[in-house]
């Protein structure tokens, strides 16, 4: 009789107030079964029964996600919620992202170091786990979290804006990680192709005229060349050259995607007060911009849902990384990845670095660690030849980040309240 007592305190509420465990587990799960619900939709759609999201009409619905709705969604709720004061208080959200990367990077290592992948796959597994999606999975869920009119934090308008313009500062820091750490990460090995097998390494063929990748082009050019008395031009075709070299190295078309050049703009009119005042308060002359973006920002969520979810239909696909690395990705981005996350938040909060009271902000910072692998890292993999293997990856990891990022998110809220 006193354990059926205690048991129903400890579901229906507790003593010392705050969420009880039902309510907790609840408002966790709920945006978790709203995600599944739209994604399963998606897949559906896509499925060879109904066959009206094929894979040009998923390629296109992506495109337009990336190259529009997910900017305007940036645009409009990031510059509304950003001042100058508030970029200064924020600036451990993309300090979070790049330590988010270490740790996970180094989790990564361990792992592979332990159970040894399959050659060349080394680098291809540290990186699959040390590098979470703190984009378009975060906004998901921060979006259907504060759908909710129970939600913990608060009025749902300011839970969302707040939410997605903490998620969206943080966006550009993980384009540069990506296009400059993980893309000479995944490097092809020595033979130049990830197509190898154990004990019949091909051999590495000789260069030939016109065939050399961008990485194999040399900064100055080699071998005796005609001897010329213009030396003026010449010493301006090898800055032209030494800048053609730096462009292509730091990958910097890779880098003004549109998230990120909205993200930018965002920041810099909402910290200008004369801008901001033209373009992101209720009675500016050019708010019907803002306003429209908005509209388009709200096509975002259900748009890459049905996307995301239509992309399983392919299933895993073929892949040479075999089922125990497979499962050690997994595990090593979905549980052993977010406590560590938990420990650099909880000291940053110990330390003084986060602001005081903001519960959302703490809880932006936790998603930073907890997602699965980045969608993005998939469209890097595929760049340097081993998309196959990224592809089932992600396919694997999403569908058990279903269960495990609900079990996380039960965690955090029962940590913040």
């Amino acid at each position: 009789m006193k354990m059926r007592v205690l048991l129903t305190q400890v579901l229906m509420g507790t003593e010392g107030g705050g969420q009880s465990m039902l309510s907790t587990i609840k408002i966790a799960v709920l945006p978790i079964v709203k995600v599944f619900t739209m994604c399963f939709l998606g897949f559906l759609m896509a499925s060879k029964h109904v066959n009206i999201l094929p894979s040009n009409g998923r390629k296109l619905l992506n495109g337009l996600v990336f190259t529009l709705l997910l900017p305007c969604l940036i645009f409009s709720q990031l510059g509304q919620a950003i001042t100058l004061q508030k970029v200064l208080e924020w600036w451990f959200i993309p300090f979070n992202v790049i330590l988010a990367t270490i740790s996970g990077s180094l989790i990564g290592l361990l792992v592979a170091t332990i159970i040894r992948p399959p050659y060349p796959f080394f680098k291809f597994t540290v990186v699959h786990i040390g590098i979470g999606n703190i984009g378009n999975v975060p906004l998901v869920l921060i979006a259907a979290l504060c759908r909710d009119k129970s939600n913990p934090f608060g009025d749902s308008d300011k839970c969302s804006q707040d939410g997605t313009a903490y998620i969206s500062f943080g966006q550009w820091v993980g384009a540069i990680v990506l296009y400059t750490y993980v893309f000479q990460m995944l490097a092809p090995p020595p033979e130049g192709t990830f197509d190898v097998e154990d004990g019949h390494l091909p051999i590495k063929s000789q260069q030939h005229s016109g065939s050399e990748t961008p990485e194999q082009v040399p900064l100055l050019p080699q071998g005796p060349g005609p001897l010329t008395s213009h030396v003026s031009q010449k010493g301006k075709a090898r800055v032209k050259e030494f800048l053609l070299f730096i462009y292509d190295k730091l990958k910097l078309k890779q880098l003004i995607q549109p998230p990120i050049i909205a993200s930018v703009l965002a920041i810099a009119f909402g910290c200008v007060p004369f801008l901001k005042s033209l373009i992101f308060t209720s009675d500016a002359p050019l708010y019907f911009f803002t306003d429209s973006c908005m509209i388009l920002g709200d096509a975002m969520i259900p748009c890459i849902l049905l996307a995301l979810g239509g992309n399983l239909v392919d299933g895993p696909g073929s892949s040479k990384l075999g089922f125990r690395t497979t499962a050690a990705i997994i595990f090593g981005r979905l549980v052993l990845v977010p406590p560590a996350g938990l420990g650099i938040v909880t000291l940053a909060d110990k330390l003084g670095f986060l602001p005081a009271g903001d519960k959302m902000f703490k809880f932006v910072l936790l998603l930073q660690h907890t997602m699965p692998t980045s969608v993005l890292s998939g469209a890097v993999a595929n760049l340097r030849g081993c998309g196959r293997e990224s592809a089932a990856i992600l396919f694997w990891v999403h569908i058990f980040a279903i269960f495990s990022m609900a079990g996380w998110i039960v965690l955090y809220i029962h940590l913040l309240f």
